[in-house]
């Protein structure tokens, strides 16, 4: 293909390429879609041409479907400017929305209405959203799924606002009927109550005590009881951020049974271990809890073994105050960590670590996240699917600063930590992200590489389902609000 421009764009290096490994290739774009894939030196002719650096690796466009944006309501917390910018910086480019913390929760089409319009003239990637399973709102659940969100959430304990309650087991099976029936994913925080009640409560700056305070018998028993909902409904389930390895053998033995479920874990929970936070560093806390060192290492163990799907951010920030890092109280610190642009450089210098691929760190955070949501035209570099690159220098290594990253707040345990894996350049749909402040983006222009900065304006586009899919069942249609697209 050297006769003319055959492509709108064309990038030659090292590609992982999702069941293929790590290999030399040329990709050809049009149209904002992948049109091809050979060997390199093939030769194939393109209207703009990047051509990788010797460090650089082309990787898939991450899918993060765990982020709190918060976006109306609470956009001093973050809000899609700064998220969505954050995602791009790392190698994020499709996220998913959860349904609080803003104001109002994504509970009623209404709801739902009000985050897209907020988001539209915002976003700096694809942005989805999922609805909320809340008491009271089942009859909203049908024309939610309609209205295009992709499932729905649910907590079983307190959510950490008011406006956002949870479910009891009654209402759980109820509205995991009214899925079973829709054919839509429900996604749960899995925490009991009871248990929670009954450990002793999280007071002042011992992080043993906060520790003590979300035992893992909460998790343990609120994910047995998703299991045998979902065992009598036929539901597709899905638990989130899971912080405690001991519930691995009982979601391993459901799923031989036949249930559809599936887990998800995340950064803080694979890098971080309870022996090594500070009393006092309230940056730290989440819910549920980032536990030891030995329950870490079995997280690990249940990603190798398959038993746990993708990993995803979590991404809930708050503002400083609300962390309360002068005083640092455990008890009335916000529970959250804010890691949504570090989560590739994270995982990877953990999983080099210990001898883990990069093609496995894309299986967990593009290719599973992408196939979890049904969005088949993500989550690989293949012809057919979106134009969607992260350009990734594994080996560069950098210090977090916190004040460097696009997050709303500069707060994040990471603050100084020594990470390998540096994104580059971040492409959407064959256009270069411009404006994100990561290593190397000023050489676009040169590269010939269309580079293009927020602001472009967002169409809510259906993005089929189909594809690969990590658990059984037809997949969500949801609808992205796709970038850039009049």
């Amino acid at each position: 293909m050297t006769g003319g421009a055959s492509f709108d764009l064309v990038i030659r290096g090292r590609a992982v390429l999702p069941g293929a490994g790590t290999v030399p290739v040329e990709v050809g774009v049009s149209g904002g879609v992948i049109a091809a894939v050979e060997p390199l030196g093939a030769g194939l002719d393109g209207a703009r041409v990047l051509e990788l650096a010797g460090d650089e690796t082309l990787l898939p466009g991450l899918v993060d479907t765990h982020v709190h944006v918060n976006e109306p309501g609470r956009t001093e917390w973050e809000g899609f400017a700064s998220a969505t910018r954050a995602a791009a910086a790392g190698g994020v480019t499709t996220l998913i929305d959860m349904p609080l913390n803003s104001i109002p929760p994504t509970v009623s089409v209404l709801a739902l209405r009000a985050k897209q319009e907020v988001a539209a003239p915002q976003a700096f990637v694809d942005v989805g959203f999922w609805g909320g399973a809340v008491p009271g709102n089942t009859g909203e659940l049908a024309s939610l799924h309609e209205a295009g969100v992709f499932g729905f959430k649910c907590f079983l304990v307190h959510s950490g606002v008011d406006e956002f309650p949870h479910l009891d087991a009654e209402e759980l099976e109820r509205d995991l009927a009214e899925l079973a029936r829709l054919g839509a994913l429900m996604i749960v925080h899995a925490e009991d109550p009871a248990v929670l009640d009954a450990a002793p409560a999280a007071a002042g700056s011992r992080y043993a005590g906060f520790l003590a305070s979300r035992p893992p018998e909460a998790e343990e028993r609120a994910i047995a009881l998703v299991l045998d909902a979902a065992r009598r409904t036929g539901a597709r389930v899905h638990i989130l951020h899971l912080s405690d390895a001991g519930a691995l053998p009982m979601i391993a033995a459901a799923r031989a049974e036949g249930v559809a479920v599936t887990v998800e874990t995340c950064p803080h929970y694979l890098t971080l271990a309870a022996e090594q936070i500070p009393d006092g560093a309230t940056a730290f806390k989440c819910c549920p809890p980032i536990r030891e060192e030995g329950n870490r290492e079995r997280l690990w163990q249940g990603l190798l073994d398959g038993t746990i799907d993708c990993i995803v951010s979590d991404h809930s920030p708050s503002t400083a105050d609300l962390k309360d890092l002068e005083n640092g109280d455990f008890g009335v610190a916000w529970g959250g960590v804010a890691s949504l642009q570090l989560g590739l450089p994270l995982i990877w210098s953990e999983a080099r670590e210990r001898g883990i691929g990069l093609e496995q760190v894309v299986e967990w955070m593009s290719v599973r996240p992408a196939a979890l949501a049904g969005l088949a035209s993500k989550g690989g570099i293949e012809p057919g699917r979106d134009a969607d690159f992260a350009v990734f220098a594994p080996e560069e290594a950098f210090v977090v600063d916190p004040l460097q990253l696009h997050h709303r707040n500069p707060v994040t345990p990471y603050a100084g930590a020594k990470l390998h894996g540096r994104v580059r350049r971040t492409v959407l749909r064959g256009v270069e992200l411009a404006g994100i402040g990561v290593g190397g983006a000023g050489a676009g222009a040169e590269a010939g590489v269309d580079r293009d900065g927020v602001g472009a304006g967002v169409q809510v586009g259906v993005e089929p389902g189909g594809g690969a899919s990590v658990q059984p069942g037809a997949v969500p249609q949801g609808r992205l609000l796709r970038r850039g697209e009049a």
